[in-house]
C-alpha cells in the first residue's frame, strides 16, 4: 500500500482552534472542542501503524499574549514520524473560525511551500471541517493528490437549527458567514474521493442536505478513545484533588455522581438537565449532579454564549435551591477529565449528555471506557454508540421527566447498572479504539491510492540558485489594452528586467485570439501564456503546450454533459465557437432571465459534476474543469520554475482574476476594474494594492509600490 519506500505521507489539516500535542484546552471556546482532540489522536494512531511513514498535522500558527506560547511554535514533534506544523495565516492574534475565510488562500500557499520544503508530495490530504475542506480541495486540485474529508459539523445543519431557534437569515450570515461555509462544503464534497463520518445518521440526514451528496463515497469510521487514559476506577480516585474539590460544593460527596461534561454552549442543554434534576426530589436524594462546563476565571470575560449559559446555570441552581447537591467547578486540567469519569463510575453514578443535537458524542465513549453507564440524547451519534455498546438509555433532550426517569432507572437498579457498565467496556474495545479506527481508515485509503495517478512530471524541490526569482502575471484585456503609452513603458520595464523576472499573461481568450490581440498591440510573447481561463499553458519560445497540465485538468471533466445542462437554462446564450475550447464552455449571461450563479452551481452539484464557474463583467459565464483556473495555472508554472509565490506580482481587473490575487502573491487591482469586481479583496488581503491608474499604468504603479525589482515585498505599515 505504501506509495514510497518509507511508507505513506499523510497530511492532516485542521485550521481553527488551538491545537497542540499535550494538555489540550478543551472547552476553552467553541473552536477548541472535540475536533482538536480528534485530529491529534488520529495523528498518534496513524503514527503507530507500520504503513505510515510521515504524518503532518497542519494548523494555524497563533501568536497572541492571550494564549500559550506553544501555539506560536512552527513545528511540534509528536514522534520521529509525526509533527504538528503551524502555518501563518491571517496575521497575528487568535481568530475565531468565522473570521478565517478571507485568509484561507494564504494557508493554501503556505502549505504548498511546506510541501516543497518536504521535497515530497503527500500521498493523501485529509481535511477537517469546512475551512480545511476549502484548503484541501484547492490543494488536491492543484497537486492531483486524493482528498479525504471529515466534516465534524455541517453548515446546512447549523443554519436549519439557528433558523428554528428564531434567528433571522441576515443575522445568521453576519455572525457565522454561513453561506461561505456551505459553499466551501459543497466544493469540498465535489473534490473529495472519500468522506469519513462518525455515524450512519450523519450520512443520511446531514450530508443528505447537500447538492453534491454522494453516499457511495462516504464511510462510517467512528473515532476512537485513548484506553490508556480512560479506564475503569482503580480505587484511589477519592484521594485525588479532583475529589477534594467537589467537597466545596456537596454536602455528601460520596453519593453517586450524575456527571455532565461539555462546553458551556446552549446546544449542550445543560440548563434542561439542571431543571430535570431540580424537579425530582428522589433524584436529589439518590445522587449529586456534577457539571464540568469548560474553564473560566470570570463569567463576564466569556463569549456571549458561554456567559449566557453559565449565568442561567447559576440561576437554575438558585431557583431550585440545589446548593449542596450540585457542583460546578471553575477550572479543570486535561488530566482531570479521566478522573471525573472514574469518580462517577466508582460512586455508582451515570454520565449524561443531554445535548439538543450530537453529531457523535466523544464524551460518551470516554464514559463507556471508564465503566460508566450513560443517558444521552436520542439524536445522531448516541444512537450508534448505544446500539454498539448497549450501555445506556436514549431520551428526548427536551423532556425533563424522561431525563429524570432514565437517570433514576439506572441509579436504582444495581444489577442493570453493572450490566451496562460491562457492556460499555466491551463495546468500546471492539468499536471505538484508535487502533481499530486506524486499521479501518488505512483499509479505506488503499483503493484511493491504487487508482491515484501520479503526474508524469512534477518538480517540487527548489534549486539553490534559481535563474529567475520573481514573476509578473497579468490579464490581457483589462490590464494591457487601453493605454498604449503605459503599455510601451511597461514592456520596456519588463524587457530590461527579463533576467530577474519572468513575464506571464493569463487570459480567458483562446490561444489564436490572444496572439492576434498581442500582435495588434505590439505585446511581445511572454515566457508563459495561460489561455482559456487557465485550461492551457504555453511556454516560450515556441508556445509549447504543457501536455501534463492538460492531462491534469481533464480530471472529472464532462464537457458534453455540462453543455447539455446549459442548453435548457434560460438567460444563457452560447458564445461563438471562437470563444470555446475543449476545456472551456463560454456563455453570455443575462442576470434578468438566468438563474443565479449559485443556483447553477447547485444544479451542477446535483448532477455530480465538478466544475469551476467563472462569472465576469456581469455578463459572461464560463465553465472550466474543477482543476483549472488562472490562479491554479499560475501556481503550476511557478512551482515548475521554482519561483516563490511571495515574489509574484499578479495583476487583474475582473472576477476571473480573483484566485490569482488571493493568497501570498503581491497583487494589484487596476483602476479600470469592471464596476466593483475584486473590491471585496480590499478588506481581506494585506497584499492587495488598488492602483489609481488604469491598465498597464496600474501595473507600473504596483511595481513601484512593492519595489518589485528590489525588496519585492509589501511596504511596512
Amino acid at each position: 500500500m505504501s506509495k514510497g519506500d518509507d511508507g505513506l505521507y499523510i497530511m492532516l489539516i485542521s485550521i481553527h482552534g488551538l491545537i497542540r500535542g499535550h494538555d489540550l484546552e478543551l472547552g476553552r471556546d467553541a473552536d477548541t472542542g472535540g475536533q482538536t482532540k480528534y485530529v491529534v489522536e488520529l495523528a498518534h494512531a496513524l503514527d503507530a501503524c507500520p504503513e505510515a511513514g510521515r504524518i503532518d498535522l497542519l494548523t494555524r500558527r497563533v501568536t497572541d499574549p492571550r494564549v500559550d506560547d506553544d501555539y506560536a511554535r512552527e513545528e511540534e514533534k509528536l514522534s520521529e514520524r509525526a509533527s504538528i506544523v503551524r502555518l501563518d495565516c491571517g496575521g497575528e492574534g487568535y481568530l475565531p473560525k468565522e473570521e478565517l475565510w478571507d485568509h484561507l488562500d494564504e494557508f493554501v500557499d503556505r502549505t504548498l511551500d511546506h510541501i516543497r520544503a518536504r521535497d515530497r508530495l503527500p500521498d493523501v490530504i485529509h481535511s477537517h471541517y469546512a475551512d480545511a475542506g476549502y484548503v484541501g480541495a484547492r490543494l488536491s486540485n492543484q497537486l492531483g493528490v486524493p482528498l479525504v474529508h471529515t466534516g465534524h459539523s455541517l453548515g446546512r445543519v447549523k443554519r436549519r437549527r439557528l433558523l428554528a431557534d428564531g434567528l433571522k437569515r441576515d443575522e445568521i450570515e453576519t455572525r457565522y458567514n454561513i453561506a461561505r461555509r456551505i459553499e466551501a462544503e459543497e466544493t469540498t464534497l465535489s473534490a473529495a474521493e472519500l468522506v469519513i463520518t462518525s455515524t450512519r445518521q450523519e450520512i443520511d440526514e446531514q450530508y443528505g442536505l447537500y447538492d453534491f451528496y454522494h453516499p457511495d463515497q462516504m464511510r462510517v469510521i467512528p473515532p476512537g478513545t485513548d484506553l490508556a487514559r480512560f479506564h475503569p476506577p482503580t480505587g484511589d480516585e477519592w484521594d485525588s484533588e479532583v475529589a477534594a474539590s467537589l467537597s466545596r460544593f456537596l454536602n455528601d460527596p460520596r453519593k453517586p455522581i450524575i456527571l455532565a461534561l461539555s462546553r458551556p454552549d446552549r446546544r449542550k442543554n445543560i440548563i434542561t438537565l439542571i431543571e430535570a434534576y431540580g424537579a425530582e426530589a428522589a433524584l436529589q436524594d439518590a445522587a449529586n449532579l456534577v457539571l464540568v462546563a469548560g474553564n473560566r476565571d470570570d463569567i463576564r470575560d466569556l463569549d456571549v454564549s458561554g456567559r449566557e449559559v453559565l449565568t442561567k446555570l447559576l440561576l437554575a441552581v438558585d431557583r431550585s435551591d440545589l446548593y449542596g447537591h450540585v457542583a460546578y467547578p471553575k477550572r479543570h486540567a486535561p488530566d482531570d477529565v479521566p478522573l471525573y469519569y472514574r469518580l462517577a463510575a466508582h460512586s455508582g453514578g451515570v454520565f449524561v449528555n443531554p445535548a439538543l443535537t450530537e453529531p457523535f458524542g466523544l464524551t460518551l465513549i470516554e464514559a463507556a471506557a471508564s465503566g460508566l453507564p450513560i443517558v444521552a440524547t436520542e439524536d445522531g451519534g448516541p444512537v450508534d454508540i448505544t446500539e454498539n455498546c448497549r450501555n445506556g438509555v436514549l431520551v428526548d433532550p427536551l423532556d425533563r421527566e424522561a431525563i429524570a426517569a432514565a437517570l433514576l432507572g439506572i441509579l436504582g437498579d444495581r444489577a442493570r447498572w453493572r450490566e451496562m457498565a460491562d457492556n460499555g467496556l466491551d463495546g468500546v474495545r471492539k468499536h471505538y479504539s484508535w487502533p481499530a479506527h486506524a486499521h479501518k481508515y488505512l483499509a479505506e485509503l488503499k483503493p484511493l491510492l491504487e487508482r491515484a495517478e501520479p503526474l508524469p512530471r512534477r518538480t517540487i524541490s527548489r534549486s539553490a540558485r534559481p535563474y529567475r526569482d520573481r514573476a509578473i502575471f497579468t490579464d490581457l484585456d483589462q490590464n494591457l489594452l487601453g493605454d498604449r503609452d503605459a503599455l510601451a513603458e511597461l514592456i520596456d520595464v519588463i524587457k530590461s528586467n527579463r533576467k530577474r523576472a519572468a513575464f506571464g499573461i493569463a487570459t480567458g481568450r483562446r490561444l489564436d485570439s490572444a496572439l492576434r490581440v498581442m500582435r495588434k498591440y505590439g505585446i511581445p510573447r511572454p515566457d508563459v501564456l495561460i489561455t482559456s481561463l487557465g485550461t492551457d499553458i504555453h511556454y516560450a519560445p515556441g508556445l509549447t503546450l504543457d501536455r501534463v497540465w492538460a492531462h491534469h485538468v481533464d480530471h472529472l471533466w464532462h464537457h458534453w454533459e455540462v453543455a447539455r445542462i446549459f442548453e435548457d437554462l434560460p438567460g444563457l446564450e452560447r458564445q461563438p465557437k471562437s470563444e470555446q475550447s475543449v476545456f472551456k464552455l463560454s456563455y453570455y449571461y443575462d442576470p434578468e432571465l438566468a438563474p443565479t450563479v449559485a443556483e447553477i452551481r447547485s444544479l451542477l452539484y446535483l448532477r455530480e459534476l465538478s466544475v469551476n464557474l467563472v462569472h465576469s463583467f456581469g455578463q459572461y459565464l464560463d465553465v472550466v474543469p474543477i482543476r483549472a483556473s488562472k490562479g491554479f495555472a499560475m501556481r503550476w508554472y511557478c512551482d515548475q520554475r521554482e519561483v516563490p509565490i511571495t515574489q509574484v506580482l499578479a495583476a487583474g481587473g475582473s472576477g476571473a482574476d480573483a484566485d490569482m490575487m488571493r493568497g501570498n502573491t503581491l497583487a494589484v487591482v487596476v483602476a479600470n476594474r469592471h464596476h466593483e469586481e475584486l473590491s471585496d479583496l480590499d478588506e481581506t488581503e494585506d497584499r492587495i494594492f488598488f492602483a489609481k491608474r488604469p491598465f498597464a499604468g496600474g501595473i507600473l504603479e504596483a511595481i513601484d509600490h512593492y519595489d518589485f525589482f528590489g525588496a519585492c515585498r509589501a511596504p511596512e505599515d
